[in-house]
């Protein structure tokens, strides 16, 4: 990219909610959209609040709203995502706002235990470990959701989420597939019993927007579908 300046418009809240501020950021090459957040921060307006920790796609708590579209900010190059000189970035959707692109994860991560996220073990440290097949369907199911780092891209961009405020989300269902999946598990009927509630995995339209966005090509999606199956077939087999 030529050296040039870029119109940054930020979301600012939650005192100003709907409030924004626009900036002149100098352009550089190779230059992602979270160097631009930190340009903002440390050369033009120090009380800009957001949030960051490795800055290589490891973390994901540098995950915003980029012109609409949930993004890892420090995977998302700036001149991807400019319409003609201009962007506006913006805190996650479907999650309070603490303040300016800085949300409240609490109510994501809540969730992600509601739906018994957890892993459900039975041995103790005195017992042998396990021997897993890795090439069982099951296993192989299971490490399919497994990269899951919990950025809550996928829970910004479903509109299911946006709806329906019960609803548990991409992230807490596709962890609960994983751990349903896991031979080493033991927590298989309260995670069916989790999954079944009235914010459960049959509240999803199968839109499909948690899988089209997230960075790690996850596919939440063909999980709740999973979890949609596994529930119908218990339900006809207990008639419950």
């Amino acid at each position: 990219m030529t050296k040039a300046t870029l119109k940054v418009t930020i979301d600012r809240g939650p005192n100003d909610q709907g409030a924004q501020t626009v900036f002149d950021v100098p352009a550089y090459d190779n230059q992602t959209v979270l160097d631009v957040v930190s340009w903002v921060q440390q050369n033009s307006d120090p009380t800009l609040s957001y949030r960051f920790a490795c800055r290589v796609g490891m973390c994901g708590s540098c995950a915003m709203m980029v012109n609409g579209v949930p993004r890892w900010t420090c995977r998302t190059h700036i001149s991807k995502v400019l319409d003609g000189n201009e962007v506006m970035i913006g805190p996650l959707r479907n999650l309070p706002v603490i303040k300016d692109l800085a949300v409240d994860m609490d109510p994501f991560f809540d969730k992600w235990v509601a739906a018994e996220g957890v892993h459900h073990g039975a041995a103790t440290r005195n017992d042998p470990i396990a021997e897993i097949d890795v090439n069982t369907p099951s296993r192989v199911e299971a490490n399919l959701g497994i990269e899951c780092i919990n950025c809550s891209v996928c829970y910004a961009a479903c509109d299911t989420v946006a709806a329906n405020p019960d609803y548990l989300g991409p992230a807490a269902l596709l962890r609960a597939w994983t751990l349903l999946n896991d031979a080493k598990d033991e927590g298989r009927a309260k995670i069916m019993e989790a999954v079944s509630t009235k914010g459960g995995c049959h509240n999803c339209h199968s839109i499909g927007s948690c899988t089209a966005y997230c960075p790690n090509n996850l596919d939440p999606m063909s999980a709740i579908a999973g979890l949609k199956r596994e529930t119908a077939k218990s339900f006809f087999k207990w008639g419950r």
